[in-house]
């Protein structure tokens, strides 16, 4: 029997494959996408499948936002700090030119090398990062330019400085200042969304996903901690839980799945910025069709929506 996920899905190329096409309006596109997201529902991954998305995800060569924004925007300009305390290099923001259009980024960034790594706190974020982040989000809204993010985290700074400093109220702030926007927001799951650290950010109309990317409440190490005592058994965590790219889709915690070369994005990060800049185009042009105020209803409703119990 069909899954919601699959129904949802076949709905919608049952009603762009009615409509009459017209020169330049990438349906064919469109249709193409939906259809290759219908066949990875159907092929349920493996649990070695499953765990072999958690170590792409992780790979350090994997690219990070910085890899992205070196590849798909022209004319970037980073912004630092939260115009209060300090400036935290666990998140980087800033305006640049997707595709012609000026659009406001805002994304992890974890660090190649060891000392950058340990400079980016391995992509775990401050208050400060998330503080940022709003300040970034302020401006996009401000300005009328789309709103871009790249989650890619284990999680926020679980520290006790970092909680001294407001960590749960800053994530729940970027999170209800995601849904007041009335700018495009497009989400981009590209490595590890770990936790409130990663949800801070992913608060958007289109939510995606890469296709080794993971995206999880815990990490599975956290999950077998806790469920057997033991982080050895995160394999078996992961098979449980599910965070991969097809089941996050199945479940509808995102709204798709972005290919990756063969081998994973870090094979060949020129071809993964091209379809990822790809599709981040696509889900603009898709979002940007609708007014601000019905923009924003269809976001609080998808949000709130989630993890409602269906009753009979």
């Amino acid at each position: 029997m069909p899954n919601e996920a699959e129904m949802r899905l076949r709905e919608r190329l049952s009603k762009l494959g009615s409509m009459k096409l017209l020169r330049g309006t990438k349906l064919t596109g469109e249709l193409a996408r939906l259809q290759e997201q219908l066949d990875q529902i159907r092929a349920d991954p493996s649990a070695e499948e499953i765990w072999q998305s958690v170590e792409l995800a992780r790979h350090q060569d994997r690219p990070y936002t910085l890899d992205y924004v070196e590849r798909i925007l022209d004319d970037f300009f980073e912004l630092h700090g939260d115009r209060g305390r300090a400036d935290d290099p666990a998140v980087v923001a800033g305006l640049g030119k997707l595709d012609g259009r000026t659009i406001v980024l805002v994304g992890h960034q974890t660090g190649r090398e060891l000392k950058e790594r340990s400079r980016r706190n391995f992509g775990m974020a401050y208050p400060e990062g998330y503080r940022k982040a709003m300040r970034a989000m302020a401006l996009a809204d401000r300005h009328g330019f789309p709103l871009v993010t790249m989650i890619n985290t284990p999680g926020a700074y679980p520290g006790v400085a970092a909680e001294q400093h407001g960590q749960g109220g800053a994530i729940a702030r970027s999170q209800a200042a995601m849904l007041r926007l009335r700018v495009p927001t497009v989400a981009c799951v590209i490595g590890e969304g770990g936790s409130g650290g990663a949800v801070a950010i992913a608060v958007a109309d289109r939510v995606l996903m890469q296709e080794n990317a993971i995206y999880s409440v815990i990490s599975p190490e956290g999950c077998a901690a806790i469920l057997w005592r033991d982080a050895g058994e995160a394999r078996k965590a992961a098979a449980a839980f599910k965070p991969d790219a097809a089941h996050c889709l199945e479940l509808g915690v995102v709204d798709g799945i972005v290919a990756e070369p063969e081998g994973g994005a870090h094979a060949d990060p020129d071809a993964a910025a091209t379809l990822l800049e790809q599709a981040i185009l696509a889900a603009l042009d898709e979002i940007e069709s609708l007014d601000a105020d019905e923009r924003r209803r269809q976001r609080r409703a998808k949000y709130r929506a989630m993890g409602v119990l269906a009753t009979t």
